[in-house]
């Protein structure tokens, strides 16, 4: 059966979203109600996948901005990826991104830079696209780390967390109070430029947005201080993790540990959830290749252990060809 791909109009958004719910390993990040608030920020190069006229998969695609002739997935997002509903598997996952491929390459891009989904985030095993990748002669340019947290195997917690929460405990107290994002966003700007210099990748604007799009995925937690702000978490969560994206304290929070209040209070949330994962993000800098020792083992010690970020590259002028194999029906 062939693999069929056609590209991504916003007539198609809601099937596109409709196979992002109901997929084996698509979050927040990858529908296009996520997507679409970049607006005109990247040219859309975004693929639907069919089977005999059924969407089995879809890849979401953006031109890098700083190398036209790169085709990234997705430039916008952590990781980008084939999402699917697990029927792309084996060599059905090879057919549908060689397909993928000599698509791009009719449209004169030169390379596709993929970013799979790290595992933690499928519901069931679907790494297929590695194998294609190898198949196809992908090379691995970089790999980030994050630390993660198997809630139904948590490692052991250091004496210093204990310790901080036990701090923490004495003068913060918690709040999920979403109205409370402009305070904590104003405490994580602060930070990133008293520390890195940087801004959050999100304005305040955007961020809000995001969330008043997916009330339930995009959280809250924050400590306070004699009722001021002084640290919280902005979560993006999906059925299976729940991940911290933006992590900030004042000053006034690290020397009460704040954070140490705050981390423990989502974690045995994320637990009764249900979900499995709870993960405190990379902790990468300089294009992967330097790792922040001190903040990697901050999240370590709440018991949490390593889970790789992978990055690809494919030579869309050397992709092999691939013969298309009988296979079942959809």
């Amino acid at each position: 059966m062939t693999i069929e791909v056609v590209p991504f109009t916003e007539d198609a958004a809601r099937e596109w979203d409709r196979l992002c719910e109901e997929s084996v390993n698509g979050t927040l990040l990858h529908t296009r109600r996520f997507l679409s608030y970049h607006g005109e920020r990247f040219k859309d190069a975004s693929l639907l996948l069919y089977a005999a006229g059924q969407l089995c998969g879809v890849l979401p695609a953006a031109a890098r901005r700083d190398d036209p002739q790169l085709v990234a997935s997705h430039p916008g997002a952590t990781y980008g990826g084939i999402v699917h509903d697990g029927w792309l598997a084996g060599n059905r996952m090879v057919e549908a991104l060689a397909t993928a491929c000599t698509h791009f390459r009719k449209l004169g891009f030169r390379a596709l830079a993929y970013r799979p989904v790290p595992h933690i985030y499928a519901m069931r095993p679907a790494q297929d696209d590695l194998y294609a990748l190898m198949r196809l002669g992908a090379t691995r340019e970089r790999c980030d780390i994050s630390c993660t947290i198997d809630l139904a195997c948590r490692g052991p917690i250091s004496e210093r967390r204990r310790r901080g929460f036990k701090k923490a405990s004495r003068s913060a107290s918690i709040s999920h109070d979403i109205g409370l994002l402009p305070a904590l966003w104003a405490v994580l700007e602060d930070n990133l430029a008293r520390k890195h210099d940087a801004e959050p990748v999100h304005s305040l604007e955007e961020i809000t947005l995001l969330q008043s799009r997916f009330p339930s995925g995009i959280r809250l937690c924050c400590a306070l201080v004699d009722g001021n702000v002084e640290a919280g978490v902005v979560m993006f969560n999906s059925r299976n993790v729940w991940h911290a994206q933006y992590i900030a304290s004042s000053e006034r929070g690290y020397a009460c540990s704040a954070l140490d209040a705050v981390f423990e209070g989502i974690i045995a949330e994320a637990a009764r959830s249900g979900a499995r994962y709870f993960d405190f993000g990379t902790s990468n800098e300089a294009g992967g290749t330097i790792l922040n020792d001190g903040l990697y083992r901050f999240k370590h010690e709440f018991g949490g252990g390593g889970v790789a970020h992978e990055f690809y590259r494919l030579n869309l002028e050397t992709v092999p060809a691939i013969t298309t194999t009988p296979t079942t029906s959809h």
